[in-house]
């Protein structure tokens, strides 16, 4: 049984499901290759605003339930610019994600982020860095 979100846009642009498949996988295959070619600057610097996530793409078994399978990525997006990067990572620590940073985004960049732990020590690395909590949907400073 195909995604609903395909059966959907199959039955707007009245094409088969196949189609929207195979047009979705060409589009990310896109993406993915823009990102590549246009990632290898650094980005940001004083007066820069940076975001930054982590995120899992993959599947839900079944359609249903919480994402199982897939893989990690990190990215990082310069506001009021197309500079940004993404790239697959193993896992989520700050022994992973501190490096990756420090390595794409200039020093005295201000750092937005969401309250992952990973992230709690991006002012000793010479960033300001601000968190937003989604649940509470407030942004403050990481003191």
């Amino acid at each position: 049984m195909p995604h609903p979100r395909v059966l959907f846009i199959a039955r707007e642009l009245k094409i088969s499901t196949r189609t929207v498949v195979d047009w979705s996988n060409f589009c990310r295959e896109v993406c993915i290759e823009w990102c590549s070619t246009h990632s290898n600057d650094k980005i940001g610097g004083p007066g820069k605003i940076i975001e930054i996530d982590e995120a899992k793409e993959g599947r839900r078994k079944y359609q249903k339930g919480r994402v199982l399978e897939g893989q990690w990525i990190f990215g990082r997006i310069e506001k009021g610019f197309s500079k940004l990067f993404i790239v697959p990572v193993e896992n989520r620590d700050a022994s992973t994600l501190v490096p990756l940073i420090k390595k794409h985004i200039l020093p005295g960049s201000t750092i937005m982020s969401d309250c992952w732990r990973s992230y709690r020590n991006l002012n000793k690395e010479g960033f300001q860095h601000f968190f937003c909590e989604l649940q509470h949907t407030f942004c403050g400073p990481r003191l």
